[in-house]
């Protein structure tokens, strides 16, 4: 009896779960096949799949590509997200060593704030940082680069930290007797064992980056357009649209970041367990 009603449990479990998986995933195929779609039929019948007379091919993608300037997007896209995932893997990481090792108030408070950071809204802080960006001439790829190195590191440390807890003080000790300084220390020792945490914060936040559009449309708008921001130019004045690309457009966005994350998923709950463990 009681096998029966574990497998029962077992197959409602796994229904709910396949039809929850469902509601996520549906939207974006409703996008998908709307993609190929002439934009007065978009609007007239959504959910319905493309036929003979509904069907355009790549027409959709190629207006969308020549209107936004995707490539050029794409590619400051790439460039402010790589720059910014290793910024903030390289500081966050050493950050997090020496807040751990090293005792004083300064430290704990140092710890303290950044953890804090988690916590407070963008909203809260987004006109002053544009302010100061502004003031700091940090309106360009480069230069928000910079800012997403700052809004990263609160998480970035937090994790870092509870991985380093578990990391023996002894293979450190080891490494200066044969005579390594801190920083060789640190690259040589530390670091690679902080390979799994860091595959998961590299992913996180790469996948924050590349989606993120209130940052990128703040500081660097229209001039160096990244690929959200490109995407909101589809919307014309008046409400006007062009249904047909903004469908393409949002596929071309998010194909880099699944292919990213379907590669990365397994370091992800590797990285979550290990950190688990040593935290």
């Amino acid at each position: 009896m009681t096998h029966v009603r574990g497998k029962i449990t077992t197959v409602a479990t796994i229904a709910f779960l396949s039809l929850l998986c469902l509601l996520f995933v549906l939207p974006i195929f409703i996008v998908l096949f709307n993609s190929f779609k002439g934009q007065f039929f978009i609007a007239n019948a959504p959910f319905a799949l493309p036929n003979t007379d509904t069907f355009v091919g790549l027409l959709n993608y190629k207006n969308g590509i020549a209107k936004i300037g995707f490539f050029s997007a794409f590619g400051y896209s790439l460039l402010i997200t790589v720059l910014s995932v290793f910024g903030i893997l390289l500081t966050a990481s050493m950050t997090a060593w020496y807040v751990t090792r090293v005792r004083g108030r300064g430290v704990k408070a140092l710890y303290y704030a950044l953890v804090f950071s988690m916590i407070v809204p963008f909203q809260m802080v987004m006109f002053t940082m544009s302010r100061v960006a502004n003031l700091l001439h940090l309106e360009n790829p480069l230069g928000i680069v910079v800012l997403y190195i700052g809004f990263g590191a609160g998480m970035s440390v937090f994790m870092f930290s509870g991985f380093v807890r578990g990391i023996p003080v002894a293979l450190e000790e080891a490494a200066e007797i044969d005579g390594c300084n801190p920083i060789k220390t640190f690259f040589y020792v530390v670091f690679p064992l902080l390979k799994p945490t860091a595959i998961m914060i590299a992913i996180l936040n790469a996948m924050w980056i590349w989606n993120d559009y209130l940052l990128p449309y703040l500081v660097i708008g229209s001039q160096y357009r990244t690929i959200p921001v490109a995407v909101q130019y589809l919307q014309g004045g008046y409400g006007s649209r062009d249904m047909g690309a903004l469908m393409a457009m949002l596929i071309l966005a998010i194909i880099p970041i699944i292919i990213f994350y379907a590669f990365s998923q397994k370091s992800i709950i590797s990285g979550v367990v290990a950190g688990a463990v040593k935290g």
